[in-house]
């Protein structure tokens, strides 16, 4: 039996990056998964890869209402229940000054990293509510807890991710649901050009790694493993955390 025996999770953002680590090592522990993306061709993929039986692919575009709601439904029609929500779909503008970043570039960060974890709680919560139980994972940024030049609206949309993460936990407590929130450093995802603002080479990415103190890049899979420990039993009494997976990034 897995560490996720029986539990049904939605992963969004699971195309690729983050999320199809997360969704893989669910499966792997045993939960039955929704793998939801805008990219719906990749979500196939992934959830083809994941086993007939073990997961479906939902096309999601997390800020909208309508496709958040179809979401829940359809994971609910296909599994039975859920049990466990993963925020995991992410946007960022590219880094650069504050000032040259347009508008609708700052309307996508708040909406896909913050917007998108309230329309899931509308559509989620008062399905956990009925059952006694739930478990929401947002994953945030260290940006959130420790900015830096570049990334300005992104790391604010992400603090916003972070701290809703421990007002929610507060909130939802009573009603035995649990909410925390992951707060990678840079991997090397499809938005790693965005981070860092210039080509995805072993030099540019050396000047990032100077800042972390394990002397690396986060990886999907130390990702997915903190995603596996704050959806299993071993964090029953864990709510509210940020939990920087950083390699000391925010020290």
């Amino acid at each position: 039996m897995g560490m996720l025996a029986n539990k049904v999770a939605i992963v969004t953002g699971a195309a690729s990056g983050f999320g199809a680590e997360i969704a893989r090592l669910y499966v792997a522990e045993g939960a039955k998964v929704a793998v939801a993306d805008l990219n719906e061709d990749g979500a196939k993929t992934v959830a083809a890869g994941l086993g007939s039986g073990n997961a479906i692919a939902v096309k999601c575009d997390v800020a909208k209402r309508s496709d958040v709601d179809n979401l829940v439904a359809a994971t609910a029609k296909a599994f039975g229940t859920v049990d466990i929500v993963v925020n995991n779909a992410g946007y960022t503008h590219r880094n650069s000054p504050m000032l040259e970043v347009d508008e609708a570039a700052f309307d996508r960060c708040f909406d896909v990293n913050v917007k998108a974890i309230y329309l899931m709680a509308q559509a989620v919560v008062p399905v956990f509510r009925q059952k006694k139980s739930g478990n929401i994972i947002n994953i945030g940024s260290v940006s959130g807890i420790r900015p830096r030049p570049g990334l300005v609206w992104y790391a604010a949309s992400k603090a916003a991710a972070n701290f809703v993460s421990k007002a929610m936990a507060a909130e939802l407590g009573p009603d035995n649901i649990r909410v925390n929130a992951i707060c990678p450093v840079m991997a090397p995802t499809g938005m790693i050009e965005s981070f860092m603002g210039m080509a995805n080479t072993a030099e540019n990415r050396a000047k990032f790694v100077g800042n972390i103190p394990l002397g690396r890049l986060a990886t999907p899979n130390d990702i997915a493993k903190a995603a596996l420990y704050l959806a299993s039993d071993l964090s029953d009494f864990v709510t509210g955390v940020e939990l920087p997976v950083d390699g000391g990034r925010a020290v």
